[in-house]
């Protein structure tokens, strides 16, 4: 039976209302038409507008934490990953720490101390609002002509934190306003100096207590493979078509789980480079009884970065050196060599509120993912 919620009086009932405004109808459920046909035009808007080619991978995220959390999350980065400090600093707004590891995207883990949040009103949901300055904000793509691009974007009404770009001792960089959609920013930066030197002008050393500890297992956790957003199911296609618009990333595959009310919706730039998944729920419809682990994720923390994954190799070793570490799971291991993948969800982060997923790829799987993986590990996060 269809169900309408009413644009004026926001009453649910099985007629629509005529108040001269249109009911929309919650029991729609999402396909991937819209995504389709916005991929083709957006496509061909690259070429035309002139930003193809001017977005490429990703060069890092910025975490931000609780000043009182700030050293924890780094040391936990640290002793659940292959992740080690390469810098540490202060600058006017900020302590900041830089983490990296080989072939990936580096991490700047982030704590301010001074300016207001723009992300705050993203952080007030009923399981998130305890910490409101922490949230994975921001995903940086490097641009090799950001001024061109950012002139572009202004003339197609995209709103940037700052007005101008800012110029730092070795690169440019912008960053959006966070998105309506997933509470995340996208932000550019032109290297113009060293590469991987973040320090502005004026900043001073940070002197970080965390160590990274000696051990061989950790060696086998390697490069960021992906992250996944959680959002709203109504609000699905509008926040890939938004990162597309931005980014020169392209929807690739969808994977559905109706009866968890789940999709997972993968955009790539190319089978070799950083991932980007959004998961919602499929039926727009709130008022549902069951309404997923997904949809019930976005509503008890707010559309947000629910993990990071990080390629593994060995992850038997990897999964049970850490759980004797005392690190806790959301699940088993899933998956197996035959299948062409395993993978684990840890618990959320005290410190930062993120998954770590480790996965690992065997062999000649050309796959990202296994349905029934998805399955498991969506089902998993139940426990959340």
């Amino acid at each position: 039976m269809k169900k309408y919620i009413c644009a004026k009086c926001r009453t649910v009932s099985i007629i629509p209302h005529d108040h001269g405004q249109k009911s929309e109808n919650l029991t729609a459920e999402i396909d991937d038409t819209v995504i389709l046909a916005a991929h083709k035009k957006i496509d061909s808007e690259r070429r035309q507008a002139g930003t193809y080619g001017l977005v490429g991978g990703l060069d890092h995220v910025i975490i931000n934490t609780e000043q009182s959390k700030h050293m924890s999350a780094i040391g936990e980065l640290m002793n659940t990953t292959g992740l080690r400090l390469a810098d540490a600093f202060e600058d006017e707004s900020r302590n900041v720490a830089i983490l990296t590891t080989d072939n990936s995207a580096n991490f700047m883990v982030t704590a301010r101390t001074d300016g207001i949040n723009p992300f705050l009103a993203f952080n007030q949901a009923p399981k998130s609002a305890h910490l409101p300055n922490t949230r994975l904000e921001t995903l940086v793509f490097s641009s090799p002509g950001l001024e061109k691009y950012v002139a572009i974007q202004k003339n197609r009404g995209v709103r940037f934190m700052t007005d101008e770009i800012i110029e730092r001792r070795n690169c440019l960089f912008i960053q959006t306003v966070p998105s309506l959609f997933t509470g995340n920013s996208i932000g550019f930066i032109q290297w113009t100096g060293k590469e991987g030197n973040y320090r502005p002008q004026k900043s001073r050393s940070l002197e970080i207590e965390a160590h990274k500890p000696p051990s061989q297992y950790l060696d086998q956790i390697q490069y960021l493979d992906h992250i996944a957003t959680r959002v709203e199911a109504k609000l699905r296609d509008r926040a890939i078509i938004e990162f597309m618009e931005l980014t020169n990333y392209s929807f690739d595959f969808a994977i559905y789980i109706k009866k968890l009310n789940s999709i997972t919706s993968v955009a790539r730039l190319t089978k070799a480079d950083f991932a980007l998944v959004f998961t919602s729920g499929i039926s727009k419809n709130i008022q549902e009884e069951y309404i997923g682990p997904t949809e019930m994720y976005v509503r008890n923390y707010g559309a947000r970065v629910h993990h990071m994954a990080f390629h593994t190799e060995d992850i038997d070793n990897v999964f049970h050196t850490l759980k004797a570490g005392g690190v806790e799971f959301l699940s088993d291991l899933v998956g197996s060599p035959e299948e062409g993948l395993k993978q684990a969800f840890t618990k959320g982060s005290n410190n930062t509120l993120l998954v770590n997923e480790y996965i690992h790829r065997f062999g000649d799987f050309d796959g990202f993912f296994t349905k029934s993986n998805v399955e498991t590990l969506t089902k998993a996060t139940e426990k959340q």
